[in-house]
């Protein structure tokens, strides 16, 4: 009678624990990792609508494709009301992709994020991302800057200044890119530095004459969370490039606490 109990009994207990779509079984315990890809473009603080860039579908594809291929889920919303304690603990990471202007509503959202980054959360900015929230101080500082103007878009060099960070160690020492060449302000001193661009060949007449680079990504830890920004990603056409996604790919890791 023991046997016959027993051995149904463990066959079932194997059978739960294997996985049949990928034939192996998982670990117990582990939770799905998960990132929430916000795609807000708010209305301008003089009430207009401001700039949407056509690049957010093709942003929003490649990096759900990312997720597919590196082991963590992605939901997509551009509703200010994800933004809540509650939903936000779901996430590893807060991925901004080209965001614009007032992406919340109330003050409420704005606190649920600012309780996500003190709880240790991660966030990953892509190009117009620094250019929401214009009004905010707190939020300058949390991606790093707030923008301020770019010229035409045209091909520059940049300088690979990290070269063992996720987000860049697939590059060399520079890297020939065509893009918006974002410059900031209000930027932070404590900074780490990713990436610089080249303004010697620049064709820009507002560049500062005085200095030969300027920063196009970096990294930080903020208040207890970490966050990573690169000002690249104007054209639709980057998202289908490798070198890039490879660049977004190791700076929602780095956000994400999976690499160092």
């Amino acid at each position: 009678m023991k046997r016959s109990i027993v051995l149904p009994c463990l066959l079932l207990a194997t059978a739960a624990m294997f996985c049949p779509s990928c034939g192996t079984a998982p670990a117990q315990g582990a939770e799905e990792k998960r990132v929430l890809l916000y795609t807000r473009n708010g209305l301008t603080l003089a009430g207009k609508k401001g700039f949407v860039h056509d690049n957010i579908a093709a942003s929003v594809e490649a990096i759900k494709k990312l997720g597919e291929e590196n082991g963590f889920a992605v939901d997509v919303s551009d509703d200010p009301k994800s933004f809540t304690d509650e939903n936000l603990k779901k996430y590893k990471a807060l991925v901004f992709s080209n965001t614009n202007n007032e992406v919340f509503d109330t003050e409420e959202q704005k606190k649920a994020l600012q309780n996500y980054v003190h709880a240790g959360g991660g966030i990953a900015g892509i190009h117009s991302a620094c250019a929401m929230m214009r009004n905010w101080p707190w939020m300058w500082q949390l991606m790093g800057g707030t923008f301020e103007y770019h010229p035409k878009f045209q091909p520059f060099t940049i300088k690979v200044v990290d070269r063992k960070h996720p987000s860049t160690a697939h590059l060399g020492e520079t890297w020939e890119w065509q893009d918006e060449f974002y410059f900031l302000k209000e930027m932070p001193k404590d900074l780490h530095i990713l990436l610089e661009g080249d303004l010697t060949k620049l064709d820009d007449k507002r560049k500062p004459q005085d200095e030969k680079t300027r920063p196009l990504a970096w990294c930080h830890e903020f208040e207890g969370g970490r966050v990573w920004f690169t000002a690249l990603g104007h054209k639709k056409e980057a998202y289908a490039d490798p070198v890039f996604l490879k660049h977004i790919l190791g700076g929602i890791q780095w956000a994400m606490g999976d690499k160092k």
